[in-house]
C-alpha cells in the first residue's frame, strides 16, 4: 500500500485551448503574411503586366503614327507628281521641275516621263547618290513598271508595284518600289509618270525622328522577311513588337516596329515605400479634394452669378445678338433679335441657310455671301455691312450687321458672333433730313429768284421791245412793198427777232433750271458749260450794279463730276454775294473775276491719276471782318437785313457732298477770294470716252 505525501503536488497539465493557442496564432499570422505576400506579389505582377501593356500600347501607337505619316506623305507625293504634268510644259522644263522635286524628296531615286506605250520620254536621277540602275540597267525592272502602270490604268489613279532588290556598285543594294500615275487629257491616255521609291529612304525621311530615336522600324514581307530597316539598335532584354499593314493600290507591305526595354529592378522595400507613399498620397488627395470641392462650389456659384448677370444684360439689350457655327447654323439668339425678326428662339436655333428671316428674293445672294465668309474668302468689314431682313409677317426692314469671329477658350474659332441693329428709324430720319435739306435749298433758290425778279423784268423788256420794233417794221414793209430791197430787209428783221427771242429764252431757262427741284445726279460737265449757264443771271445784276465781270479758264480742263444744278447755285451765290458786297461798300471800280484751273494731281505714273478742279470767285470789295469770319458758314447767320443766312452754309454743304472743300482768303490788295474744289472725271474714263467717240466717228 503506497502513501502519498500531501506536500508533493502533481504537475499541472495544459488545457487543450492553451495548447492550441500558439499554433493557431502563428497560423493566423502566417495566413495574414501569406495574404500580404500574395497581395504584394499580385501587385508586382500586375505592375509588370501594366508596364508591359503600356510599352506595347506605346509601340502600337507609334506604329500607327508612323503608318499615318507614311500614308500622308505618299498622298502628298502623288499630288506633287500630278502637278508635274499640269499646265503647258516642255521636255526641258519638265526635266528641271523633276530635278527640283528630287532635291526636295530624298525618298525618290528616279522620276520618269513615259508615253502611252511605256516608252521613256525623259528621266531624272536623284543627285544624292549615283544612278541606282547604272549597274544592271533599267530594263531589268520593266516588269515592275509594267505591273504598276497596268494597275494604274485599271484604277485610273496611282498604283504601286511590289518592291524589288537592286544591287549597287558599292556591294550593297537598295529595296525599291515603283509608283505609276496615268496622265489623261480629254479622256485620252497621253502618258505616265513613274517614280521610284527607296524603302529605306521612306523610313528615314517620311517617319518622324522621335519615333525612330529609341525604336527600330522596318518594312517586312508577310513571312517576316525584312525589306528595309531604320532606327535605333537593340538595347535591353525585353522586346515589344507591333505590326500593321500598309495597304497601297497594287501592293501591300507590313510596317513593323520593335522597341526594347530593360527588365525593371525591384528592391525589397519598394513595395512598402509604395504602399506608404500611396497611403500618404491618398490622405493628401482627400484633403486636397475637400479643398478643391469647396473651391469648386465657390467657382460654380460665381459662374452661375456671372451667367445670370450676362443673361440679364443680354435680355436688356436692344441690339440683336446672333451666333453661328462654322457650318452656318444658328447657335444662339437673344430676345432682342427674336423680337426684331418676329421668330421665337426655337424657330431659329439649329437652322442653317436659308434663314427664316432672309427675303426669298435675296436668299440665293445671302447664301453665296455666307459660303464665301465661312470659307474664309473674305472677312466682315470692321464698320459692319448693311443688309435687308424679313419679319415673320413678311415686312422688310434694313439692318446693320457687325460681325466678328467667335473664339473659344483654347484659341480656336468656333463660329461667328453678329450684332444686328435695326436701322429703319435711322433711315427714316436720314430721309427726313434729306427732304428738309432739299426744301431749304429750294427755298434758297426761290429767294434768289425773288431778288432777281426785278432785274429779269428789266432785262426781258429789252429783247421784247426789240422784237416789237422789228415786227412793226416788217409789217410796214409788207404794206408798202415798194422797196427794191424788200426781201433782204424782211430777212434781217426776222433774224433779229429770232436772236432777241433766243436771248429772252436763255434768260428764262437759266432761272427755270435753277429753281427747278431735281435729284442729286452727278454727271461729267465741262467747266465752261457751268459758267455759261450762270453768266446770263450774273450779267443781269452786274449791269445794274456797274460791275465788270471777267472769266478765265486755264486750258486744257477735264470735265467735272457734279450735280450741275447745285454747283451752278454755288457759283451764282458766291458771285451775287461778291457783287452785293462791292455795291454796299460803294467801290469805285467794282470788278468780279471767275476762274477755273486744275489742281491736286496725284500718282502721275500710276494707273489712276486723280484731278481736282478749283473754282475761284474774286472781288475787290471791303473784305470780311475778323469777327464775321468765325461764323461765316454758320446756318442762319447773315449780315444782310433781308438775308436768310443759308446761302454760304448750303454752298459748303454742296461742295463737301462732292468730296471737295470751300474756303476763302484775302484778295491782295483789296477784296476776298472764295475757292472751292470739285472732283474731275478720271483720266482713264476720259480717255476711254475719247477713244469710243473716235471709234464711233
Amino acid at each position: 500500500m503506497s502513501v502519498t505525501s500531501p506536500d508533493v503536488q502533481e504537475p499541472r497539465r495544459a488545457s487543450p485551448a492553451r495548447r492550441l493557442g500558439t499554433p493557431m496564432r502563428w497560423t493566423l499570422w502566417g495566413l495574414l503574411a501569406g495574404l500580404v505576400i500574395s497581395l504584394l506579389a499580385t501587385l508586382v505582377w500586375l505592375a509588370g503586366r501594366y508596364e508591359a501593356s503600356q510599352a506595347q500600347a506605346h509601340v502600337e501607337r507609334d506604329t500607327t503614327e508612323a503608318l499615318s505619316d507614311i500614308r500622308s506623305a505618299l498622298t502628298r507625293n502623288v499630288q506633287t507628281l500630278q502637278a508635274l504634268h499640269s499646265g503647258q510644259f516642255t521636255r526641258e522644263s519638265w526635266t528641271a521641275d523633276a530635278a527640283r522635286l528630287l532635291r526636295e524628296h530624298r525618298e525618290w531615286v528616279r522620276i520618269e516621263w513615259r508615253d502611252s506605250n511605256l516608252g521613256t520620254v525623259a528621266a531624272v536621277d536623284t543627285p544624292f547618290r549615283s544612278p541606282v540602275f547604272a549597274r544592271l540597267g533599267r530594263a531589268n525592272s520593266h516588269n515592275d513598271v509594267l505591273q504598276a502602270c497596268t494597275a494604274a490604268r485599271r484604277l485610273t489613279g496611282p498604283a504601286y508595284a511590289r518592291s524589288y532588290y537592286v544591287p549597287q556598285m558599292d556591294g550593297l543594294g537598295l529595296e525599291l518600289m515603283e509608283v505609276c500615275l496615268p496622265q489623261v487629257t480629254a479622256g485620252v491616255l497621253t502618258g505616265y509618270v513613274v517614280a521610284t521609291y527607296s524603302l529605306g529612304e521612306i523610313l528615314t525621311n517620311l517617319v518622324g525622328p522621335n519615333l525612330t530615336r529609341s525604336q527600330e522600324i522596318a518594312f517586312t514581307e508577310a513571312d517576316g522577311t525584312r525589306l528595309a530597316t531604320h532606327g535605333a539598335t537593340k538595347r535591353g532584354s525585353r522586346v515589344f513588337t507591333s505590326q500593321q499593314l500598309l495597304d497601297l493600290p497594287g501592293n501591300t507591305m507590313v510596317l513593323r516596329m520593335d522597341a526594347w526595354r530593360a527588365a525593371p529592378d525591384l528592391f525589397p522595400n519598394v513595395l512598402t515605400a509604395l504602399v506608404t507613399a500611396m497611403s500618404i498620397a491618398l490622405v493628401a488627395v482627400l484633403v486636397m479634394l475637400g479643398h478643391d470641392m469647396r473651391r469648386r462650389i465657390r467657382v460654380e456659384q460665381d459662374l452661375a452669378d456671372a451667367l445670370a448677370f450676362r443673361k440679364a444684360m443680354e435680355d436688356s439689350l436692344v441690339t440683336g445678338l446672333r451666333a453661328r457655327d462654322l457650318q452656318g447654323r444658328t447657335t444662339y439668339v437673344n430676345p432682342a433679335f427674336c423680337q426684331m425678326v418676329g421668330f421665337t428662339a426655337d424657330e431659329l436655333l439649329g437652322k442653317g441657310a436659308p434663314s427664316p428671316y432672309w427675303p426669298p428674293e435675296l436668299a440665293s445672294e445671302y447664301h453665296k455671301r455666307q459660303e464665301l465668309r465661312l470659307a474664309g474668302r473674305y472677312g466682315p468689314p470692321r464698320e459692319g455691312f448693311e443688309s435687308l431682313f424679313m419679319r415673320k409677317d413678311g415686312t422688310r426692314f434694313p439692318v446693320l450687321i457687325i460681325e466678328a469671329p467667335l473664339i473659344a477658350a483654347h484659341g480656336m474659332q468656333t463660329g461667328w458672333m453678329s450684332a444686328v441693329l435695326d436701322i429703319s428709324e435711322q433711315r427714316r430720319v436720314e430721309e427726313l433730313s434729306r427732304a428738309s435739306q432739299e426744301r431749304l435749298q429750294a427755298t434758297a433758290r426761290l429767294a434768289t429768284v425773288g431778288e432777281m425778279a426785278s432785274l429779269l423784268s428789266h432785262e426781258l423788256n429789252q429783247p421784247l421791245a426789240a422784237i416789237s420794233s422789228y415786227a412793226t417794221g416788217s409789217m410796214n414793209l409788207l404794206k408798202s412793198g415798194s422797196d427794191s430791197n424788200f426781201p433782204g430787209d424782211i430777212e434781217v428783221a426776222m433774224r433779229r427777232i429770232a436772236e432777241q427771242a433766243e436771248r429772252a429764252g436763255r434768260v428764262i431757262k437759266s432761272v427755270h433750271d435753277f429753281v427747278r427741284r431735281r435729284d442729286n445726279q452727278r454727271e461729267p460737265v465741262a467747266p465752261h458749260a457751268l459758267l455759261d449757264a450762270i453768266l446770263p443771271l450774273v450779267n443781269l445784276q452786274a449791269r445794274k450794279l456797274g460791275v465788270q465781270v471777267t472769266t478765265q479758264l486755264h486750258e486744257p480742263l477735264p470735265a467735272v463730276l457734279c450735280d450741275r444744278t447745285m454747283v451752278e447755285q454755288v457759283l451764282l451765290n458766291l458771285a451775287r454775294n461778291a457783287m452785293q458786297a462791292m455795291d454796299e461798300a460803294r467801290v469805285a471800280a467794282p470788278a468780279l473775276h471767275i476762274s477755273v484751273r486744275t489742281i491736286g494731281r496725284s500718282e502721275e505714273g500710276g494707273e489712276q491719276r486723280k484731278h481736282w478742279l478749283e473754282f475761284s470767285v474774286a472781288d475787290v470789295g471791303p473784305g470780311i471782318p475778323e469777327e464775321v469770319q468765325q461764323q461765316l458758314f454758320t446756318p442762319f447767320f447773315t449780315t444782310k437785313e433781308e438775308g436768310m443766312g443759308l446761302g454760304l452754309s448750303l454752298c459748303r454743304t454742296v461742295v463737301e457732298q462732292h468730296g471737295g472743300f470751300l474756303a476763302f482768303e484775302p484778295n491782295r490788295p483789296q477784296g476776298t477770294i472764295f475757292r472751292f474744289t470739285l472732283p474731275a472725271e478720271p483720266v482713264e474714263a476720259a480717255s476711254q470716252d475719247t477713244n469710243t467717240a473716235t471709234a464711233s466717228a
